[in-house]
């Protein structure tokens, strides 16, 4: 049976009824990150962490979350992290067509749309939950997208497990018409508050600072988790444990070869 592309939920039904009949069903697993955003005088700042985590292991630690949507718009991904690549690599695609089929520079709001409609047709089992800033002919705009499809649109955003640690640097720090450094700095504040409070939020800090006429990406930009030199070495001297016995075994396999005299194979 062909099935077209895009995700697929047709075990749904069946596993609704399992549940009914008493089958456990497993427990979806708890994902961590920390993804921000904020309207500054020129435009917008996102930023976000880059820990991946598979449950309790740090499955990457320096994962990209900041992905391409147009030339002034990217989009920041919570959540399952092979839900949020391929929602935003799918609308990346969609925007350029309608860019081409349209003639003019995409808008913001156009990504939202389609962002919004692709999730809500899934009903939040595409666990996507975005921040989406750029910048374009009316202005800059700030949206959040959660998995379900609702959206905000607001000044300064967090998303995350780390979002509440987050948001109260924002609200402390946030005000109107700030400079370019000073909101990439509030930014970068906000993710580490994040990686520092939350297990699910680590490693380094990504930020892409998006105006009018350039978008600066930033990858790495801070790193407050390098590591550094131990003071002390814990290698044992030779020697500190006896050998009370010793066994060489060569792993090279060696074999004779003979060689059979005759005539050469006709390989023409």
């Amino acid at each position: 049976m062909y099935r077209g592309s895009g995700f697929d939920f047709s075990n749904s039904l069946r596993n609704d009824f399992l549940q009914r009949k008493g089958v456990a069903l497993p427990k979806a697993t708890s994902t961590g990150t920390t993804i921000v955003g904020c309207i500054f005088k020129d435009g917008i700042v996102l930023g976000a962490d880059t820990r991946a985590t598979e449950g309790e292991i740090v499955a990457d630690k320096n994962c990209e979350k900041i992905h391409y949507i147009s030339e002034s718009i990217r989009c920041c991904g919570a959540g399952t992290a092979a839900d949020t690549e391929f929602v935003t690599a799918s609308i990346s695609s969609n925007m350029e067509l309608h860019a081409l089929h349209t003639g003019r520079k995409p808008r913001v709001v156009a990504a939202m749309t389609m962002l919004k409609q692709y999730l809500f047709q899934y009903q939040g089992n595409v666990g996507a939950a975005l921040v989406l800033g750029g910048v374009d002919s009316t202005g800059a705009h700030l949206f959040t997208v959660h998995p379900h499809g609702s959206t905000d649109k607001l000044p300064y955003v967090t998303m995350g497990s780390g979002s509440l640690a987050a948001m109260a640097v924002f609200e402390n720090g946030w005000k109107l018409n700030m400079e370019r450094e000073e909101a990439l700095k509030l930014v970068c504040d906000a993710v580490a508050a994040g990686i520092f409070n939350d297990l699910g939020s680590g490693s380094n800090i990504d930020a892409c600072v998006i105006t009018a006429s350039h978008t600066e990406t930033l990858r790495n930009f801070v790193k407050p988790n390098e590591r550094i030199a131990k003071e002390r070495k814990y290698g044992f001297r030779h020697g500190t444990t006896a050998i009370k016995s010793e066994h060489i075994r060569s792993l090279v396999v060696s074999e004779e070869i003979t060689p059979i005299r005759g005539e050469a194979m006709d390989v023409s």
